[in-house]
Formats: C-alpha cells, structure tokens, sequence
C-alpha cells in the first residue's frame, strides 16, 4: 500500500513537470527558419547620352555629353550599392560615339529589365528667354504630337552621324518631320511600364524641390524597338547657368542620382516583385 501511494505521487510529479516545462518554455521544440528568398535579380542598362563626335548641346562651360556620362557612371555605382542582386550595364564609359540604334541593342542583347537613357535638356540659343528656363522632364517612345517633337528632333540629330541611317531606322530622316510616324511605329511595347518609371522618376525630382516638366511621349530613335521598359531622362537644362551649376556640382550629381536609384527601387518593389499584367 505504501508503495502505490509513493508511485502515485511520482506519477503525479512527472506529469506536473511536464506541464511547467511545457508552458514555461524550458524545452524548445527544434523549429527551422526558412532561408530569406534571394532578391530577384535586375538588370538595369545605364546610356549617357551622346558622346566622341556627337557633343549635343552645351552650357556656359560644360558639355552635354561629359555631364550625361559623370551622372550614368555615379548612378550605376549608386545602383550596385543600394539594390541587391542589381547588374548594371553601360553603353558607354568614356567619350565615345555610340549610334543610337546599338544603344537599344546592347539592352535587347542583355535581356535587361530597365533601360534609362541620362540627357540634359537645352534651349534654341535664339530663344528668348533662353537661360531661364529650367526643370526636368522624362520621355518615353510615343508619337506625341507632330508640332511638339522639339526634344526627339534634337535628340535624333546624331543619327546624321552614322552610317546607312536610313537602312538602320527604316527610312526614317530626323530632317523630315513626317518620318516621326516611322518611330513611332516602332515604340516598344512596355508603354504603361516605361510611363510607370517615368513617372516615378520624375516624382522624386520633385520631392527635391526641382520644377516638374511632366512625363512625356516623343518619337525618339533611342527607345525604339526597346524589349523592355525604357526612358529617357532629361535631368536639367544645361543652357540655364544655374542648373548647369547644379548638375556639374557633387551635391546636384548625388541628388539626381538618388532621385532615379530610389525611383528604380520604388519600380522594382511595385512592377517586378509583384508585377501587374499588361492591359
């Protein structure tokens, strides 16, 4: 009888212990934390605009072409430094001349997810009024309207400088303003992705107290036959002093370059992680 009494109690015991170690946690389960998901990879085709032979337009002291390169070459570095698993490819590093239409092409070739083409905006220098004008603009393929096509016409002009240009845009002659139809027949078909890039970018310009020009369609020889979203940026007009200053100044180099890596971040999260589908 005494024996039973005193398994009776170390039964009792064991199960009570059970119960305290159980709900106070002493003895963990072994659990598994999944491994975090690799960042999708990205990659992104940085073009400076123009370069080598084609100079574009110019300021008081700087070039359009030595300005679009300083800014792409900062930005790619800003890129791989905030965006995981980002591939950054240039179409140019150094001055050099690149026809547009290889521009476009080292993207296509590349698969790239994002093509961001780095300009200065410039006003007629017989236009009044010249050097006050200022602000920032992003593009992306479209035809626009006929009578608005000042920027694609200056930003077209290289094609002048290459060989069978004609044979390369299909016919097309940046002289002739009715061959725009023949670019924009050729616009990519990520136009609600690039509007969506454009728009971010220009956002952020804002969001550092630049003036906002909006996000426009214009038939520019550059993103035609994109396989992917592409823009082109004008980050400030190079005729305006004050933002030549800007843009050749470290402090304005770094602010357009992180305005365009947070709106590519901003992109990434919103179209590529959980991307909507085409209309």
């Amino acid at each position: 009888m005494p024996g039973q009494v005193i398994f009776k109690i170390k039964t009792i015991r064991i199960f009570f212990t059970a119960l305290f170690i159980s709900t106070t946690g002493l003895v963990h389960a072994q659990t598994y934390t999944p491994a975090p998901t690799p960042a999708k990879p990205i990659t992104i085709v940085l073009d400076a605009g123009h370069g080598g032979k084609d100079g574009s337009t110019r300021g008081v002291y700087s070039k359009e072409k030595d300005v679009a390169l300083s800014v792409a070459l900062a930005l790619g570095e800003n890129i791989q430094k905030e965006i995981p698993n980002a591939k950054v490819i240039f179409t140019r590093t150094e001055d050099v001349f690149i026809p547009l239409y290889e521009r476009i092409d080292i993207a296509n070739r590349a698969h790239a997810d994002l093509f961001i083409s780095i300009h200065c905006n410039s006003m007629p220098s017989n236009m009044r009024g010249r050097t006050l004008t200022n602000g920032v603009e992003t593009f992306v393929s479209g035809s626009g309207r006929m009578g608005e096509q000042d920027v694609a016409i200056r930003e077209n002009a290289s094609i002048l400088l290459e060989k069978d240009y004609k044979q390369n845009y299909e016919g097309y002659n940046p002289n002739d303003p009715e061959s725009f139809i023949i670019l924009s027949l050729m616009k990519n078909g990520f136009r609600r992705q690039s509007i969506k890039l454009a728009t971010l970018i220009q956002s952020q310009y804002v969001s550092a107290g630049r003036v906002n020009r909006g996000v426009k369609e214009q038939s520019l020889a550059v993103l035609a036959r994109a396989g992917m979203p592409a823009v082109l940026t004008e980050i400030g007009f190079i005729s305006n002093p004050d933002e030549e200053d800007y843009m050749n100044s470290p402090e304005g180099r770094r602010e357009i370059v992180q305005n365009i890596t947070t709106a590519i971040t901003e992109y990434k999260n919103q179209m590529l992680i959980n991307p909507a589908p085409n209309p």
